[in-house]
């Protein structure tokens, strides 16, 4: 049920620069590890919402109607092209700034928390992406897709934790490099309009 596939789509979306990893990044940078944790966790709290209600809607898609679950794979492609597009033509790299002074942990969680609940890119993340993965033949749809969703979040939580630890390491002599972080989004820009062309193409 968990494709080699889904964890590489899964991880190129974790890993990219968007705004919960600038925020995790940016809390590493000026406050404390610990305080990058809780930013991580909201973070990926933050996913739960657009989760559940992406699931429970495309259920009862799978379960009625074989053409409109072929619609949402071509618009989750369609989708994926358009990313590519997007980030190919970005340039810039990393903006980090300072709050100002230290909240408490509770502060930092929420805050995340809400940087997430409030990105409508989870919610057509997940509409995209889930139903390529789940069978056919598939007994229980709902349960495989809510697999999938904790594989992510999982996957999620270990990768915005890293983020943070690492940029607490060397917050006293990091240095910003639009170059850098240009090749690397073009990268992912590739990688993203690769494996939209093979969901096109793939059978469910």
């Amino acid at each position: 049920m968990i494709s080699t596939e889904f964890l590489i789509t899964s991880l190129i979306v974790v890993l990219l620069p968007g705004t919960g990893v600038i925020y995790t990044i940016s809390i590493g940078l000026f406050q404390n590890a610990r305080a990058s944790t809780f930013a991580a966790l909201g973070c990926t709290a933050g996913i739960i919402p657009s989760l559940l209600a992406c699931i429970l809607g495309l259920a009862a898609v799978i379960h009625t109607s074989a053409l409109l679950f072929q619609i949402i794979k071509f618009v989750g492609v369609a989708y994926l092209l358009y990313l590519a597009w997007g980030m190919w033509k970005e340039t810039g790299g990393l903006v980090l700034e300072d709050n100002g002074d230290r909240a408490s942990m509770l502060a930092v969680g929420t805050k995340g928390f809400l940087i997430n609940i409030l990105n409508p890119k989870l919610s057509v993340f997940f509409l995209a992406f889930l139903p390529q993965f789940v069978p056919a033949q598939a007994a229980s749809p709902l349960i495989n897709m809510l697999v999938l969703g904790v594989v992510f979040m999982a996957m999620t939580l270990f990768v915005f934790i890293f983020y943070g630890l690492l940029a607490n390491s060397v917050s006293t002599y990091v240095v910003s490099s639009p170059k850098i972080m240009k090749y690397v989004q073009r990268t992912f820009s590739a990688t993203f309009a690769m494996l939209g062309a093979k969901l096109a193409f793939a059978e469910l």
